[in-house]
């Protein structure tokens, strides 16, 4: 019976160990998503073009501290989150119908729980018939990142997915 009794209790133990090793890969995996959300917005009440880019804080630590320095911090030092932000601005790129870039201006940025914005706005153009859109931030490092934009206040709700090698993508109003 003994026998028997240990032989259960290692087969619940190695159970238990492989459900905690499942756990903890399961959450590291969580930790780095590789993607982003943006929201282009049409503003009716300021008529600027408002763009506000969402990261995964987790994925922004890994990234300043293969953008910029080992000992990079996202989270307290300002001049990193100011040097990430620029980063991200400059691989943002928004151009109207005839392909001409329509000037950007980064407005701030901000830590918000497990997240990372980045706010950029511009003039609304007027007659505006589409735009064209890069999204090259963070793809730079990991070809798997996957950049999502969401345009919203002209119409119905458009979704851009900027994956693999997609470059340039374009909405029409």
């Amino acid at each position: 019976m003994t026998t028997k009794l240990c032989r259960v209790s290692r087969v619940i133990q190695a159970g238990l160990y492989a459900l905690l090793l499942f756990m903890a890969c399961g959450q590291a995996a969580a930790h780095q998503q590789k993607a982003a959300i943006t929201t282009v917005l049409f503003n009716p009440r300021t008529q600027n073009i408002e763009i506000m880019h969402r990261f995964n804080l987790h994925d922004a630590e890994h990234a300043v501290k293969a953008l910029f320095k080992k000992t990079a911090d996202i989270l307290d030092d300002e001049e990193t989150q100011t040097a990430f932000a620029e980063y991200v601005a400059e691989r943002f790129v928004l151009l109207n119908a005839k392909h001409n870039n329509l000037a950007l201006k980064l407005v701030g940025y901000e830590v918000e729980g497990k997240h990372f914005w980045v706010y950029q706005e511009t003039e609304q153009p007027p007659a505006l018939e589409g735009l064209q859109m890069r999204h090259d931030a963070l793809r730079d490092l990991w070809p798997s990142q996957v950049n999502t934009i969401n345009v919203e206040g002209k119409g119905d709700l458009k979704t851009l997915t900027f994956s693999d090698n997609v470059e340039l993508l374009e909405v029409h109003f």
